[in-house]
């Protein structure tokens, strides 16, 4: 998949257009799901016998997923959006974050990802476990500008984001060693909590009041990012 063919597809779906839902695989109130009567095959060779045409081998990145945001959008390969990755312990992401988009704060439980860009440029963070600090004893945190064709990784359970600070869209392939990667939005599973864990996990230094209000203005996702590239390159910061 080279970047032209990936150009086209963030022409095609514009930043600002709402997601729709991901089509995934099949499933029934009277059985289990392709993918449930996949991973429950005996055998490898009972597994193609539940996948008997060539087409459900290949899997459409143009295609449109829930998940995406006012900056970019992100379309996940894995064995319930592709049931034939069951059993190939691997899963993939194509990904298009718009001028000034954010992924935001998020985590992958079940693998680490190995991040390409194939256009555009995006500056990365990853925050590693507990004990892994600078010389100085602060907490590192490893920041790259990544271009095309350059890669980096993100370690399985680390914090990551990528945010692109240019006017034009970047788009990178993820790939991952598990068929069910999953993703956590850091700030939207903290927030998740009881008010008063919230407030004690901040020092109480967000009021009671407040968090319902954090709470909704929590960005889905792909965000709409820095102020400072938001005015260089005209872009209106649009409310939830």
């Amino acid at each position: 998949m080279g970047p032209s063919v990936l150009a086209a597809k963030a022409q095609k779906y514009p930043a600002s257009s709402d997601s729709v839902a991901v089509t995934s695989a099949p499933s029934s109130t009277e059985g289990p799901s392709l993918t449930q009567q996949l991973l429950q095959a005996a055998s490898t060779a009972d597994r193609f016998k539940l996948l008997p045409n060539d087409t459900q081998f290949v899997f459409d990145f143009n295609q449109r997923q829930n998940g995406s945001g006012a900056g970019g959008e992100l379309i996940s390969a894995n064995r319930k959006t592709f049931p034939a990755l069951v059993g190939t312990g691997s899963g993939m992401v194509v990904g298009r974050i718009g001028p000034c988009g954010m992924n935001t704060f998020h985590v992958h439980p079940r693998s680490a990802e190995l991040q390409i860009v194939v256009q555009g440029h995006l500056r990365t963070e990853m925050i590693p476990e507990n004990g892994v600090f600078n010389n100085n004893g602060t907490r590192r945190v490893i920041k790259n500008e990544v271009g095309p064709f350059q890669m980096t990784p993100f370690y399985q359970g680390s914090i990551h984001v990528q945010f692109n600070p240019n006017c034009t869209d970047a788009i990178f392939v993820a790939t991952f060693a598990s068929e069910d990667f999953g993703t956590g939005q850091v700030l939207e599973e903290a927030f998740a909590s009881s008010d008063d864990v919230v407030s004690a996990s901040f020092g109480q230094i967000v009021a009671g009041e407040d968090i319902d209000t954090i709470r909704k203005a929590i960005p889905a996702s792909v965000a709409l990012g820095v102020e400072k590239c938001l005015e260089d390159c005209g872009i209106q910061r649009r409310i939830r």
